[in-house]
């Protein structure tokens, strides 16, 4: 048995051998029913729903999305954006910070130690796309340098932890 700190609630939660398993069930797909995570897990289908109940009450499990496919809607560019700046104050930060969390093209961003400050996940239609996407966002926040790399092939996407 294994104790997770769940960052969200600050609680501690043990979790064991059927834990771990009703977390692999429900990363690979969580529209499935109760009953068949029951079976798959080798339970039943209250202890089942008890223990996801537990896991969501400490921040382990969060909110259940769709993965949607971007090119079968059209996104077919995914661009990798480095970014450098000589800005490290707090209201530069957030400033920068709401610039991204209100930009829905922006499907992740990193802060980063070394060389490179920030790397953004930033999908859209096409190059012309990403142009007003970078536009937009130097015009909201001073950057020293930005990079752009173009994904050629998704080689693997995975949301789904190691357990």
């Amino acid at each position: 048995m294994r104790s997770l700190n769940s960052a969200e609630s600050g609680t501690v939660m043990k979790i064991d051998e059927t834990d771990r398993k009703i977390l692999v069930e429900l990363q690979t797909d969580a529209a499935q029913s109760l009953d068949d995570i029951a079976r798959k897990v080798g339970s039943s289908k209250t202890p089942v729903w008890n223990r996801i109940r537990k896991m969501r009450e400490a921040g382990i499990v969060g909110a259940q999305t769709v993965r949607l496919d971007a090119d079968a809607l059209g996104f077919e560019a995914c661009f990798f954006v480095l970014i450098r700046t000589s800005e490290h104050e707090a209201d530069w930060q957030r400033a920068f910070l709401k610039a991204l969390q209100d930009r829905p093209e922006v499907q992740e961003a990193h802060r980063l130690a070394g060389d490179i400050d920030y790397i953004l996940k930033v999908r859209v239609k096409n190059a012309r796309a990403y142009d007003a996407f970078y536009q937009a966002l130097i015009a909201e926040v001073r950057v020293h340098n930005v990079t752009a790399l173009l994904s050629m092939e998704e080689i693997k996407s995975t949301t789904a932890l190691p357990l």
